[in-house]
């Protein structure tokens, strides 16, 4: 059963106490503190506008390991003509900002509230939070963020304003890290579209000793705004 939490000195309970649907505890701030502590346990926060936060730990894990990446054959020309340009870190507020814009089929509102816009912002200032965008000209087309802990990446959110525009974020995203030593990729949630893609499910334990093993190994390097070329597909 969940834990409630009251202060920012209790730390979150193990993922063995998730109730059934992965809820692992409610209350507590977005500090960076916590975030941190929370996403080396692979734990992540989830809530709405004008409720406490939520952690989470589902069970199964959908996760993608680079090496399995999927390139759906329609998007192979898109890849080939680099479409659109990518770089990373170079526009972070705006790419959170997008996700928590955009429109999705299976949700009434986002779970990417003000709260939780301010402390990534802030995380992302520490050198924890990533993002990665996609470029039609000088305009910000489509992208996505997530948290990165040594050869971790914990993929939060993506969006397009344009057709294929995350998916290519996405595909090349992939290839970046694991060009750089991204062991794992963690997908949270499955869903269709991540299926396609390669993603797979896997047992919580089997997830929670993989964060174990390579958050502590060698991270790429993230600070660069680097503009990202992968070149042609074989």
């Amino acid at each position: 059963m969940w834990t409630w939490i009251e202060s920012d000195y209790q730390p979150l309970p193990l993922v063995e106490r998730a109730d059934v649907e992965g809820l692992v505890a409610v209350g507590g701030r977005l500090t960076s503190e916590r975030l941190e502590e929370a996403y080396r346990k692979g734990i992540y926060p989830w809530f709405s506008e004008d409720a406490p936060v939520m952690w989470w730990s589902p069970d199964p894990r959908m996760v993608l390991y680079p090496q399995e990446l999927h390139i759906p054959k329609s998007m192979r020309p898109f890849l080939n003509q680099q479409r659109f340009k990518l770089t990373v870190n170079a526009d972070f507020t705006s790419v959170i900002k997008a996700c928590a814009e955009m429109s999705r089929p299976d949700q009434d509102e986002t779970w990417i509230v003000d709260d939780m816009i301010d402390a990534y912002v802030k995380w992302h200032e520490e050198g924890f939070v990533h993002s990665f965008e996609a470029w039609d000209g000088d305009e910000l087309v489509g992208g996505l963020y997530g948290v990165s802990m040594g050869g971790v990446f914990f993929g939060e959110s993506m969006f397009a304003k344009v057709p294929n525009a995350s998916k290519y974020a996405f595909i090349q995203a992939v290839k970046w890290m694991y060009d750089k030593g991204i062991q794992i990729i963690d997908c949270q949630m499955e869903t269709e579209h991540l299926k396609r893609f390669g993603a797979r499910k896997i047992d919580r334990t089997v997830f929670i000793q993989e964060v174990e093993d390579y958050q502590h190994s060698s991270a790429p390097n993230w600070k660069s705004r680097t503009l990202v070329n992968q070149g042609r597909l074989a």
